[in-house]
C-alpha cells in the first residue's frame, strides 16, 4: 500500500513522488553533457523521465546530439524516440532525416520505412536529403523514379536528384537521359545539373571525356563556378596529372572566381597523393596567409598525407593544431590508429582509442576492425583479451562483426590456450545480474565439444548480445532462431532452439528471440 499522508498536516507530512535520479540536479543543455548521460543510462525508463523533465529543447540541439551519437546507433534511435513524446518539442525533418541515416547504417529496413511514414503523417517531407538518403543506401533508382513521376510533381530539383543517383553508379548514359527528359518537359537545366554531370565523368574514370564536357560548358557562356572548377582541379590530380590540376587552379584564379576551403583541400588532397608532402604542407600554410579557415577534410588530407609518408609526430602536432578551428572527426581518428597499427605502434594506436571516448567522438566499425585486426598480427596473448573485449563492446554499440572477425577472435584465443580465461575476462562482474553456466557459454558461441565445470559467473547484457550474435550467425538453418531465456531463481542461462523438443516451460522474466 503507498504511504497515505497524515491527517496532522495536510502540507508538511504529504510525500512527493519520487524524481529521476538526475533530475535533482538537472544538467544544463549542453550536447556533450546531455549525450553522456545517453551513453552512461542503463535505465530507459529513468532516463525518458530525466529527459522529459529537462526544457528548452530545440530541432538544433536534438540534431547535434544525433550527430554525436552517429556512432552508436542503438542509443540515437533510444533517444530520438523517447525526446519524440516530449510535451514541448516536437522532431523537425531534419531530425527524421538523421535518424533514417543512423536506421540505414544498421541496415534496420523496418525502421527506415516507419520514420518515413511518421514524417509523411506529420506532413514534413519527402526532403532533399531524405530522397538523397533513400537512394544512396539503397539504390533503389527505378523505384524513385516512379515515385517522384507518380506522387510528386517534378522539378529540377528531383531531376538533378535522379541523376546525380546515376553519375554515383557510373551509368552518365542514363543520367544524360535523365537530363533530356528534364528539358523535354520545359524544365531549364542549372548549373548544379551540369556540375553534376561533370563530376559524374570524372567519377566514372572518363576523363578525356569530362574535360571535353567542361569545354563545352565554357563555350556555351555557363558561368562555371569554384564548384565546377574544384571538380576539375581534384580529378585531374587523382588521375596522376598534378600540373594540368596546377594549371586549372590558376586559371580559375585568373578567371576571377575565387578558390574556396573545399578548393584548396582538393588540391591539397592532389599534393600528398601524387606529389610530396611537404608541398601540400606548403599549399596549406598559403591558405592560412591568404585567410582561409581550414576545416575538419583540410586537416584530415593533410594528416593523412603525413601519416603515409611516415611523419607520425608531425601528423600527431597538426592534430593538435586542428582542435584551435575545429574538431577531430571519426576519420582523423581512424587514420592515425591505423598508421599506428600498421607500424606495430598498437599501444600509442589505444591511447588515440581511449582519447576518443574522451573526447565524445565514438569509434565506429573501421575503428574496431583495425584494432582488432591489428591484435593478430602481433600475436600476443594479452592483445587477444583486448581484441575480445573490444568485440564485445562493438556488438554492444550497434556494430555487427564480420564473421571472419568474430570466429578469428574466438579462434585466436583457443589456440593461444586463452579461451576459457579469455570468456571469464569479458564478462564484467557486477551483482544483481543472472548467472551464467561456462558450458552454456561455450557452446553458445560454437564451441560446445568443451566441457568446463567451473561454477558460474554473472553476465552483463553485452554477453548476451555476443551470444545472440553468435548463435544467430552459425545457424544451420534461416527457419531456426536461438531462443534465450532467464528463469526466474534460476542460477543458469539457457540457450536452445525454438523448436527444440526439451524447452523449458513456464514463465520467463527476459525474453529474446533472434531469426
Amino acid at each position: 500500500m503507498p504511504n497515505l499522508p497524515t491527517t496532522t498536516s495536510k502540507l508538511t507530512n504529504i510525500r512527493t513522488p519520487p524524481k529521476p535520479i538526475s533530475a535533482a540536479y538537472a544538467p544544463p543543455l549542453d550536447p556533450v553533457v546531455i549525450t553522456n548521460l545517453i551513453l552512461k543510462s542503463d535505465n530507459p525508463e529513468s532516463l525518458t523521465q530525466t529527459v522529459h523533465t529537462l526544457s528548452g529543447w530545440t530541432p538544433n540541439l536534438v540534431q547535434t546530439i544525433l550527430k554525436r551519437l552517429w556512432n552508436h546507433g542503438p542509443k540515437a534511435l533510444q533517444f530520438f524516440n523517447l525526446i519524440e513524446n516530449h510535451p514541448s518539442y516536437c522532431h523537425s525533418a531534419a531530425a527524421f532525416d538523421h535518424a533514417i541515416d543512423i536506421a540505414a547504417r544498421l541496415r534496420d529496413y523496418k525502421t527506415i520505412w516507419t520514420l518515413v511514414c511518421r514524417m509523411r503523417s506529420r506532413k514534413l517531407g519527402p526532403t532533399q536529403k531524405l530522397l538523397r538518403l533513400l537512394l544512396n543506401g539503397m539504390y533503389l533508382l527505378e523505384k524513385l523514379i516512379r515515385l517522384l513521376r507518380g506522387r510528386f510533381r517534378a522539378d529540377v530539383i528531383s531531376y538533378n536528384i535522379i541523376a546525380n543517383g546515376f553519375c554515383l553508379k557510373k551509368q552518365i548514359p542514363r543520367a544524360l537521359e535523365v537530363m533530356k527528359e528534364m528539358v523535354e518537359r520545359g524544365l531549364e537545366p542549372t548549373l548544379t545539373t551540369y556540375n553534376i554531370l561533370l563530376k559524374g565523368y570524372f567519377r566514372a574514370g572518363q576523363i578525356t571525356e569530362g574535360w571535353v564536357f567542361f569545354l563545352e560548358m565554357k563555350k556555351r557562356k555557363i558561368d562555371i563556378d569554384v564548384v565546377s572548377y574544384t571538380t576539375v582541379v581534384h580529378s585531374f590530380g587523382v588521375a596522376g596529372e598534378v600540373e594540368k590540376a596546377r594549371k586549372v587552379f590558376d586559371e580559375m584564379i585568373g578567371a576571377g572566381v575565387l578558390p574556396s576551403v573545399a578548393t584548396y583541400n582538393a588540391l591539397i588532397q592532389v599534393l600528398c597523393k601524387k606529389d610530396c608532402v611537404e608541398n601540400a604542407v606548403l599549399m596549406f600554410e598559403e591558405m592560412l596567409r591568404k585567410g582561409y579557415v581550414p576545416n575538419t577534410t583540410t586537416y584530415n588530407v593533410l594528416i593523412r598525407g603525413l601519416c603515409h609518408a611516415g611523419k607520425m609526430d608531425m601528423a600527431i602536432e597538426y592534430m593538435d593544431k586542428m582542435k584551435d578551428d575545429c574538431d577531430p572527426t571519426i576519420q582523423t581518428y581512424n587514420v592515425v590508429i591505423r598508421y599506428y597499427c600498421d607500424d606495430g605502434e598498437i599501444e600509442k594506436a589505444l591511447v588515440v582509442f581511449e582519447k576518443m571516448s574522451g573526447e565524445t567522438c565514438l569509434p565506429n566499425l573501421d575503428t574496431y576492425n583495425v584494432l582488432i585486426s591489428a591484435m593478430f598480427v602481433r600475436k600476443k596473448s594479452d592483445d587477444l583479451l583486448i581484441a575480445g573485449k573490444l568485440l564485445i563492446e562493438m556488438v554492444d554499440r550497434g556494430f555487427l562483426p564480420r564473421k571472419f572477425t568474430f570466429n578469428r577472435v574466438l579462434n585466436g584465443l583457443m589456440l593461444t590456450g586463452m579461451l576459457l580465461p579469455g570468456v571469464i575476462y569479458l564478462v564484467y562482474i557486477s551483482p544483481g545480474e543472472s548467472h551464467v553456466s561456462t558450458e552454456v557459454v561455450l557452446s553458445a558461441i560454437g564451441i560446445s565439444f568443451m566441457k568446463f565445470q567451473l561454477g558460474s559467473w554473472l553476465a552483463t547484457s553485452e554477453l548476451r548480445n555476443l551470444m545472440i550474435y553468435a548463435s544467430r550467425d552459425n545457424a544451420t538453418n534461416q527457419n531456426e532462431a536461438l531462443k534465450i531465456t532467464v528463469q526466474p531463481g534460476e542460477p543458469q542461462l539457457q540457450a536452445f532452439s525454438m523448436f527444440s523438443s526439451d524447452k523449458p516451460s513456464g514463465s520467463v522474466e527476459n525474453d529474446w528471440t533472434i531469426v
